[in-house]
């Protein structure tokens, strides 16, 4: 059954957006934010401080499709208002793993007693920091930041092993502020 479906988003003080069809940009105190949403049959208003999406016939799909950008907006906003924030830990037991920042790309030294390192890609917008066994990573964007945590999570993965012995590795601790 398709029908009028319409969803409004509130947009917060000290942040400024704006809509050019479906590309959408989203400037805070932290930094700016942009995203160019794939939506065919949603339309896009910016009235005062509301974002309102309208579809006028629609479907399920729609209805999900409009729910997945209300997501995606609300963590644009959050993110250019505080980053998002994900924690590692950097565990090992017999040989001890180091971890270097080098340009756009970490390398983690000596994993279960390698002797060529192992490297991982850091998205660009991500910045990553290191204090002994705990990396931190902070991002505007959330994909962003999750990406680059599971980049780190799995250059470390250890494959046909047991992972009750063999318990070496970096693992996220803390998801945008939630704990694991």
């Amino acid at each position: 059954m398709e029908k009028k479906l319409s969803q409004t988003i509130e947009i917060p003080e000290k942040v400024e957006v704006s809509i050019d069809g479906s590309a959408l940009t989203v400037k805070g105190a932290e930094g700016e934010n942009k995203r160019t949403l794939n939506a065919i049959n949603l339309i896009f208003e910016k009235k005062d401080n509301q974002i309102i999406i309208e579809s006028g016939k629609s479907t399920k799909r729609e209805k999900k499709m409009m729910n997945t950008i209300v997501a995606h907006i609300k963590n644009m906003i959050k993110g250019v208002q505080e980053k998002f924030e994900y924690k590692l830990k950097v565990c090992f037991s017999h040989f001890p793993i180091s971890v270097e920042i080098k340009e756009n790309e970490a390398v983690i030294k000596n994993f279960l007693g390698e002797k060529i390192p192992r490297k991982v890609k850091i998205p660009e917008g991500v910045k990553v920091e290191i204090d002994k066994e705990i990396i931190t990573i902070t991002s505007l964007d959330k994909e962003l930041a999750g990406q680059g945590a599971a980049n780190f999570e799995t250059a470390t993965r250890v494959s046909m092993k047991d992972r009750r012995v063999f318990q070496d590795g970096i693992f996220i601790i803390n998801k945008a502020g939630r704990e694991m």
